[in-house]
């Protein structure tokens, strides 16, 4: 592994990258007015096209960062098709900066219950009446379904749609951007080749 210190500014001695994002998005969490923890998505679609639209994450750990969506959106049938993902995280507050890239997972049956049932009633509900990133013939059309829903789980649990669930992505290269005076920037990247592996360090110019 590289040896090179993020002294410079706001970055610490971190020898992988979990910990030091723990980091900034706690600062985030203290300086964003709004969801502090949005997230720009890009995936790719099976002509090789990209696409990316915000999304907010749901949690992360030493195993990659989480988020939920329908499966049959967009970016559910490009992530499903692909299994390759990337993430860009910008807070202008604290002028930082964060890009991660890797394969994609699905979440467990477990973790996505859990989640599931940790949403308000009403975005509960409108996971059943939502047919994500499909025409819409009008505002009508969207109104009724959630009232058909509501009406059809007014009644106990509201579960979870199978085709409702979460991915992680399990990076393979996370790097941490902090604007400097004069565009030099600071850019740490922290690399692996594999899930598992140990991560190396470098810092890029910016």
């Amino acid at each position: 592994m590289s040896d090179i210190g993020l002294t410079s500014g706001d970055f610490t001695e971190e020898s992988e990258p979990f910990a030091l994002f723990a980091t900034w998005l706690k600062d985030a969490e203290a300086s964003e007015i709004n969801d502090p923890n949005a997230v720009a998505l890009a995936t790719v679609d099976a002509d090789g096209l990209p696409n990316v639209r915000m999304v907010l994450l749901k949690g992360f750990d030493v195993r990659g960062f989480v988020f939920y969506t329908n499966f049959e959106s967009q970016k559910g049938q490009e992530i499903l098709g692909q299994k390759k993902a990337a993430m860009c995280f910008h807070w202008k507050s604290l002028r930082r900066q964060i890009r991660l890239r890797g394969e994609v997972e699905v979440v467990s049956d477990e973790e996505a219950d859990e989640y599931y049932q940790s949403r308000p009633l009403g975005s509960r509900i409108g996971a059943w009446a939502s047919k994500q990133s499909r025409p819409l013939e009008g505002r009508f059309a969207l109104e009724k379904a959630v009232a058909e829903y509501t009406a059809k789980y007014a009644l106990g649990n509201v579960p979870r749609p199978p085709h409702w669930s979460g991915f992680r992505i399990i990076p393979r290269s996370i790097e941490f951007w902090h604007d400097r005076k004069f565009r030099l920037h600071d850019r740490i990247e922290f690399r692996r080749d594999a899930d598992g592996d140990g991560w190396s360090k470098v810092r890029m110019y910016p």
